[in-house]
């Protein structure tokens, strides 16, 4: 029996769990309950992909005496008591677990099965001035509970208002509303709670009038890609990602400080701990100068007023801007925030919105229970290398790129896969994600010898992590042939992609580091090419690669030396021969066979001929490997006092002078 209980308590948990119409960023709970016992979910544990024993076993009759006992009338005293009772509650090995704050409300309820969470059309009406005469009018049998404080105070209310619908009709109710909050579903078998879910939902949605449009919108990638990497370092300290919204809904409530009212103040628990409580409207100047001017005023204003920065800044006529400590809280919070525009939609139905009192908001935005859940699902990322730093690495869908991509995302970054090949930087960012995490690379298609596309993958990868810390100019190719049977053309695509690609990868990527540097002006960036060995000496019947890469560190030299007042540094890898990788072993094109071709090593017959000669001509007779120059672009990247360099990762056959 109680495994059969635990096994449904699972399978409701992950049924609504992972069902964004009722549960957002790990939210809501769930519970399961015997005569002596009850299976709680655990304090930041995520619905969606809890295991049974995640849910906390809880002793009800001390859960009952909680709600019986007398506290101390001053609050913080109060709260300290009963979170160490609520402790003192887990049953015998239980005690490395978190119960939900809700536990003694899961309690109160006779039924088997109870679900908890915060639907946003749902709270469409919770959260809404005509909220109680709705429920009322549509669910007549549901017990609805007024704002207040949560825990043990809003505990104490619905044990009150429980009590009052037993006395009235014999039973336990089967739904609860709470105002600004969300709703309680009990029954005794899973089916009972499908079908009071699905008779709730279907009544509330026959009253909604206007549903929220988040259809995509034309906006300003350029002003989007200038203003996000000023947020982004007005949050430094917090080593901070931004990720940037534009669409039709959020459009409506950008439109002027009117349009934006609804959302100027939070409606429930969880948007202030995931967004915080007062978000931030910005009018967009005649500059982007003083629009500038208009976040940095408004970020200090927030923080002198509220004691704290917001996570939420929108401009106006442009979009909303969500921050967090990772790529994956600034996501979070820009889904809480939709959630929470949803809601201010909906509630136009049932007599318009209506916010948290101002009190309510200071007693959640400092109450210990949200502050705990607040650290484990806004928790920042482990302290590696490049934590938290926001890379590009051209030509990275296969060979050296992949492999410095691949080490760059180990070591904590977040990577833009730019290939010309969409489908196999596509392949290789869904690689990096399974293998670190959701969100840690994205692909995006570029050719760096096409100034149009070059602008946008930088552009594109700013609104997506909020600036641009590093980039790696890697894409190049390399055609080997003598001086005399070389076509112009192939001359000049050589050039184009080895030479001015790197000019257009720099012109683009210096942009957003300067904005950075204007508001950090003690932060680091890099731009480093990959360049060659073969910028370093000369290469027979590869005159074309080798010229380009003799200019590439031409370029870098003199790059350098422009782009060290914005604190961005310069610098060139020149790594020996990647035999391994498809620009050397590819059957058809790969250069074993175009210096086969071309007679460039002297008496070979074979494409192993080739091989072994190139292998010969390092003291350890191998080829250069990714992980190599990725370590040599983390030296770069680390030291503060090198630029204009170009470092030899060639295994010996050649070295610095």
């Amino acid at each position: 029996m109680l495994t059969e209980g635990l096994n449904n308590l699972v399978a409701m948990s992950h049924k609504y769990g992972a069902d964004p119409a009722f549960v957002l960023a790990g939210g809501g709970n769930t519970s399961f309950k015997t005569d002596d016992e009850l299976y709680v979910k655990g304090s930041g544990s995520s619905l969606a992909t809890i295991k049974a024993e995640q849910f906390v076993k809880m002793n009800r009759a001390a859960l009952d005496a909680m709600l019986e006992k007398k506290y101390s009338d001053d609050e913080a005293t109060r709260e300290a008591e009963v979170l160490e009772d609520m402790m003192d509650a887990r049953c015998k090995g239980e005690y490395a677990k978190r119960p939900s704050v809700e536990t003694p409300l899961h309690n109160l309820f006779t039924q088997k099965y109870v679900l908890h969470v915060h639907p946003a059309m749902v709270n469409g009406i919770t959260c809404s001035k005509q909220g109680k005469a709705i429920v009322k009018e549509l669910f007549p049998e549901a017990v609805w509970v007024p704002s207040s404080r949560p825990g043990y105070i809003l505990a104490a209310y619905c044990k009150k208002a429980i009590d009052k619908y037993k006395k009235a009709n014999g039973k336990c109710p089967d739904v609860l509303f709470l105002e600004n909050h969300g709703i309680f579903y009990a029954a005794d078998t899973l089916e009972g709670i499908d079908a009071i879910v699905s008779d709730v939902m279907a009544k509330i949605e026959a009253k909604i009038v206007r549903k929220p449009d988040f259809s995509e919108v034309e906006f300003d990638k350029k002003l989007a890609a200038q203003i996000a990497p000023a947020i982004r370092m007005l949050y430094s300290d917090e080593m901070t990602t931004v990720t940037f919204t534009a669409n039709k809904e959020i459009l409506n409530f950008a439109k002027d400080t009117k349009s934006f009212a609804p959302l100027a103040k939070s409606y429930s628990p969880d948007h202030i701990v995931y967004c915080k409580a007062y978000p931030l409207f910005v009018k967009q100047g005649k500059t982007v100068e003083d629009t500038y001017k208009a976040i940095e005023k408004g970020i200090a204003d927030s923080k002198a007023k509220y004691g704290y920065a917001p996570k939420i800044v929108f401009v106006q006529n442009l979009g909303m801007f969500s921050i967090g400590t990772t790529k994956k809280n600034a996501d979070t919070t820009a889904e809480v925030f939709t959630d929470m525009m949803k809601i201010a939609v909906y509630a136009e139905s049932f007599g318009g919105y209506k916010a948290l009192s101002t009190e309510l908001i200071d007693f959640i935005t400092n109450w210990e229970v949200e502050s705990y859940r607040s650290k484990v699902s806004m928790a920042g990322a482990a302290t590696k290398r490049l934590a938290e730093k926001i890379a590009i690495v051209t030509g990275s869908a296969q060979g050296f790129g992949k492999g410095i991509a691949d080490a760059m995302v180990a070591e904590g970054a977040y990577v833009v896969i730019a290939d010309m090949n969409y489908e196999g930087a596509k392949a290789c960012a869904d690689e990096l994600c399974a293998k670190y995490g959701a969100g840690k690379a994205i692909p995006l298609a570029a050719n760096v010898a096409d100034e149009e596309s070059v602008e946008n993958l930088v552009n594109d990868t700013v609104i997506t992590y909020g600036g641009l810390d590093i980039f790696v100019a890697n894409a190049g190719i390399a055609i080997a042939g003598n001086v005399e049977e070389m076509q112009k053309k192939t001359f000049e695509l050589v050039t184009s992609v080895n030479y001015t690609g790197y000019f257009l990868c720099t012109k683009y990527a210096s942009r957003p580091m300067k904005i950075q540097n204007k508001f950090a002006p003690n932060y680091m960036m890099d731009i480093i090419t990959v360049n060659s060995k073969s910028g370093l000496a000369g290469s027979n019947k590869n005159f074309a690669y080798a010229g380009s890469k003799f200019g590439g560190i031409g370029l870098t030299q003199s790059f350098a030396l422009e782009l060290v007042d914005y604190n961005i540094k310069v610098n060139a890898v020149c790594p020996g021969n990647y035999l391994d990788g498809p620009l050397w072993s590819d059957p058809v094109k790969g250069l074993f066979v175009q210096y086969l071709k071309a007679g460039k090593v002297p008496g070979a017959k074979t494409v192993e001929d080739v091989r072994k000669s190139y292998e010969s001509k390092t003291p350890i007779h191998r080829g250069c490997l990714p992980i190599d120059v990725a370590r040599a672009i983390f030296y770069i990247v680390e030291q503060d006092y090198e630029t204009g360099q170009a470092v030899p990762v060639t295994g010996g056959q050649e070295m610095l002078n």
